[in-house]
């Protein structure tokens, strides 16, 4: 039979969260993260920076890891925008986060609870760079987050790597602090200023994905751009997005399922536009 003290430990242990930081403005994050067709709060989080905070029911009402949530939505958001998405997350056991860049494979880092690291020196370098942090003073301090350290848990691993991001201009709201559950998360995001992303249709979803694509790095590439890369892009696009959805079906991982929905949805776009526009 379990003691007080065994109950207690369980009670105490972190409930599953997330946060999705995007280094944009919330009006260019409003838009793409339609595509991700889930019940989410919008905030700024510093200059340049926006918050999302998801609801969490692919982890809370089904048998998904966080993580693999959290690292599928990052991977959707950046394929479709010009900036990077910074998913952090947390459950019992660990803690962690992923950075999704573009088209690049996305990097993490993880924590066991009890803050020993579980994760490669080479992906805090790689984290650093694609961030454009500092490769000395930040740098350092990353690197003392992938050192042993009996007095450091998990949830004192985050708010390092949080301290590193303010930094670089980043403030989370307050109330929004690794640990919390995703409920507690979601009335600390509702006390401020914050906009609510619903569910949309996939007409609209759509429309999001081509305002937030048109104005970032890919908009040279769409098909009524008439650049020379745009038919390679969107085969490149059905290839990947394709077997990433069906994987994500299998796995019934929402956040997979999301990310080769994009893809798909932009190479298909891509093709079909190039096979009825009109000959020049």
């Amino acid at each position: 039979m379990p003691t007080e003290e065994h109950r207690t430990a369980r009670q105490t242990r972190p409930a599953p969260g997330a946060l999705l930081l995007c280094r944009a403005e919330p009006e260019s994050v409003a838009a793409a993260a339609q595509l991700l067709r889930e019940h989410m709060l919008l905030a700024s989080a510093g200059e340049e920076w926006s918050v999302l905070v998801p609801e969490g029911r692919p982890w809370l009402e089904g048998d998904e890891p966080v993580d693999r949530v959290l690292t599928g939505w990052a991977t959707a958001l950046a394929v479709s925008a010009p900036w990077p998405v910074l998913a952090l997350w947390w459950d019992a056991d660990r803690a962690g986060f992923t950075l999704a860049s573009g088209f690049r494979r996305p990097v993490g880092y993880v924590w066991l609870a009890d803050g020993t690291p579980a994760g490669e020196d080479e992906a805090m370098r790689t984290f650093a760079g694609r961030l454009g942090l500092d490769p000395v003073l930040d740098m350092q301090s990353l690197d003392g987050l992938t050192r042993p350290d009996s007095e450091v848990d998990a949830r004192a691993r985050m708010r390092g790597l949080i301290a590193v991001l303010t930094r670089a201009g980043m403030s989370l709201p307050a109330g929004l602090a690794p640990g919390e559950s995703a409920d507690n998360l979601h009335e600390a995001a509702r006390g401020g200023p914050h906009v609510r992303i619903e569910s949309s249709g996939w007409r609209d979803a759509l429309r999001a994905e081509l305002d937030a694509v048109e104005g970032g790095r890919l908009g040279p590439w769409l098909p009524w751009a008439g650049g020379p890369g745009a038919h390679t892009l969107a085969l490149t696009q059905v290839t990947a997005g394709l077997p990433l959805a069906v994987w994500g079906l299998r796995r019934r991982s929402a956040g997979w399922v999301a990310a080769g929905a994009v893809l798909l949805a932009h190479g298909l776009l891509g093709l079909a536009y190039e096979a009825v526009r009109p000959l020049d």
